[in-house]
């Protein structure tokens, strides 16, 4: 299996192919990294292929905010320009320059 490169980046806002919700992308799996039951409760007809970039979002639909984990195949680029109100957005990044969130510095010992 050849990894393929994320087509997305840490920092970029999405929003997903097929459900009503959009987030920024904090961490990227090269190929699927979840659990077997995870997997398992994606219905059939919409279960994306493991051997492709998967996505963890800070994300958010109308109600709520939370953290997702999607597939490559499901994401588009969300151009709103609206902003990310998730509450944990600071931990993750700084500014918003040019549509793309900007990673925190990580502290190391």
């Amino acid at each position: 299996m050849s990894l393929k490169l994320a087509k997305f980046q840490i920092g970029q806002v999405v929003k997903h192919r097929l459900f009503p919700f959009r987030g920024v992308i904090f961490d990227v799996d090269p190929v699927y990294a979840n659990t077997e039951e995870w997997w398992n409760a994606i219905p059939e007809h919409v279960r994306p292929r493991k051997d492709q970039p998967f996505y963890h979002l800070l994300a958010e639909n109308d109600e709520t905010e939370y953290v997702a984990y999607v597939s490559e195949q499901n994401l588009l680029i969300d151009d709103s320009e609206t902003p990310i109100r998730h509450p944990q957005l600071g931990d993750f990044f700084e500014a918003k320059i040019d549509g793309v969130y900007t990673p925190k510095e990580r502290m190391s010992h």
